[in-house]
């Protein structure tokens, strides 16, 4: 397996049960390789704080990640800069403990869950994936409706239901 391209490894043996803060940067290498891997016209910005500490079930890191990318639009593919500020709650397992948990429902103050490979935790990795998440899948920019428009593809609103449907909507509206 290759190493990320961001990676910023903590070693678990520094890493107490009081907090501890630590802040990361990524490089412009390591941006470029970002956002190749997440498909980005550019990352120009990618930063993270932690506050790390061990606990009863792993590694606990809470913080907020911070980026500024590029983003193109999934329609006209013009350029879309987008900034990304996330809160970050994470555990950090072992790869064994992670392979044996059973998928379950979360409640609201659930950690997400990474594993590692029992030595370090990659925080760099971490805030790479947290930005990648945070971002729409499918971006449109101001002149995208146009677009559509122009190649002929009409809006939900637009859209009217057809054959034996058509008539479902005044019906119901009478009830």
């Amino acid at each position: 397996m290759t190493a990320p391209e961001f990676s910023r490894l903590e070693r678990i043996d520094t890493i107490g049960e009081g907090a501890r803060s630590v802040s990361i940067t990524a490089n412009a290498a390591e941006r470029g390789a970002l956002a190749e891997r997440f498909g980005l016209l550019a990352v120009d910005r990618l930063e993270a704080t932690f506050r790390v500490q061990r606990d009863a079930a792993g590694v606990v890191a809470r913080g907020e990640v911070r980026a500024a990318v590029v983003q193109a639009c999934s329609v006209t593919e013009e350029p879309l800069p987008v900034t990304v500020s996330e809160d970050v709650a994470l555990r950090f397992v072992t790869e064994q403990e992670a392979a044996a948990e059973e998928e379950i429902e979360l409640d609201l103050d659930a950690l997400d869950t990474m594993p590692y490979d029992g030595a370090a935790i990659d925080l760099g990795e971490a805030a790479a994936e947290t930005m990648a998440l945070a971002l729409d899948p499918f971006p449109r920019g101001p002149n995208a409706a146009a677009a559509l428009r122009a190649a002929g593809v009409i809006s939900e609103e637009e859209a009217k239901p057809a054959g034996a449907l058509a008539g479902l909507k005044g019906l119901l509206a009478r009830d």
